[in-house]
């Protein structure tokens, strides 16, 4: 595992934005109400989340952008590089992050490009964004992270559906004497197929028998472009690595856990996460969780836990926060935010 730090670059602000429908999972139909009840015991998710036909992700982040900039009073011309962590982009090709660009009226000299991450994504693109800016000198940039899982997910499929919302995210990185990130990154390809969306890529191409509906079992119907996750090698995966990537960066940066205000992790599902927690002996009021109102939100998910559950307790205040995502990949990423003095947290809606 790789980590390493970073030095006066620091988080200025998170602005997220969620679509305006709100679907609960009491009203689906694909599960019997006993199951709907061990389903949002088990996994916490009570309501997600989701965008409708004509939203994609870019719209989310590009809102979240837009007023995250607004609110810090940024001017747009010094923004000098922009990330899109995201696996559903507006096209194959090009990158969304480049009409991203365009579309939020930044200079043509921003760098823009893709990261094609989900679950650990949001401390990946942050471990990228922050290391170009200090090689570089750049002063301002954005890290837009999230996902409209939704719109890869069969509506027959009761082992995906009531889980993943959708949600994008904005977060505003600035040059900060003194400021500091800590990183530990991984991943463990062999794991690839865990939670994968088989056909539609180079590999497998749509093809005609792409599209035909396969019943895998009772409640779970989808096709080869829908997406498929290994809930078991999932949770142990979680379970097994989530804890051994937070240590590491505790013991390689000698961190004092007591000191660390927050640990925010990806909200996988809320059974996997508070076993990681009662692991690492975390007490519960450090651990965050957003699962209730909006479910597993892939990259989205550790800025929309900070913005909805964390603004009154870190909002212009100096805390030491944790954040850890694992998942698809298979990868992890799990980061340190030094006295971290954020001055702008919002929810919105589109």
């Amino acid at each position: 595992m790789a980590t390493f730090s970073v030095k006066d670059i620091a988080i200025k602000g998170i602005s997220c934005c969620v679509p305006k429908d709100v679907e609960r999972n009491i009203d689906l139909d694909i599960l019997t109400q006993e199951e709907i009840q061990k389903f949002i015991e088990v996994t916490g998710v009570e309501e997600r989340r989701i965008a409708t036909k004509e939203i994609c992700t870019s719209d989310l982040c590009c809102e979240a952008a837009e007023k995250l900039i607004k609110d810090l009073n940024w001017q747009k011309e010094e923004i000098e590089i922009l990330v899109f962590v995201s696996q559903t982009g507006d096209y194959i090709l090009p990158v969304s992050a480049s009409i991203l660009q365009d579309r939020l009226g930044l200079s043509t000299n921003c760098i823009a490009f893709d990261v094609p991450l989900g679950c650990s994504g949001y401390v990946y693109g942050l471990s990228i964004l922050t290391s170009m800016m200090k090689t570089t000198g750049i002063k301002k940039g954005l890290l837009l992270a999230g996902d409209t899982i939704s719109k890869i997910i069969s509506k027959t499929d009761k082992s995906t559906l009531p889980l993943f919302g959708d949600a994008g995210s904005a977060t505003a990185l600035e040059f900060s004497d003194g400021a500091e990130f800590s990183f530990d990154l991984g991943s463990d390809g062999s794991g690839y197929k865990t939670i994968i969306v088989p056909d539609g890529g180079s590999r497998n191409r749509i093809n005609n028998d792409s599209l035909q509906i396969q019943t895998i079992e009772k409640g779970i119907e989808r096709t080869s472009c829908d997406l498929v996750l290994d809930g078991m090698d999932v949770f142990s995966f979680g379970i097994t690595q989530g804890p051994k990537t937070v240590n590491k960066l505790i013991a390689d940066f000698k961190i004092d856990k007591d000191q660390v205000d927050y640990f925010v992790f990806h909200q996988a599902n809320m059974m996997m996460n508070k076993m990681i927690a009662k692991k690492l002996k975390l007490p519960a009021e450090k651990v965050p969780y957003s699962l209730k109102n909006f479910g597993n939100t892939s990259s989205a998910t550790i800025p929309l836990t900070i913005v909805s559950e964390l603004k009154e307790a870190i909002l212009n205040k100096p805390s030491n926060i944790i954040m850890c995502g694992f998942g698809v990949g298979l990868s992890w990423g799990t980061m340190l935010a030094k006295d971290c003095k954020i001055e702008s947290l919002e929810l919105i809606e589109l």
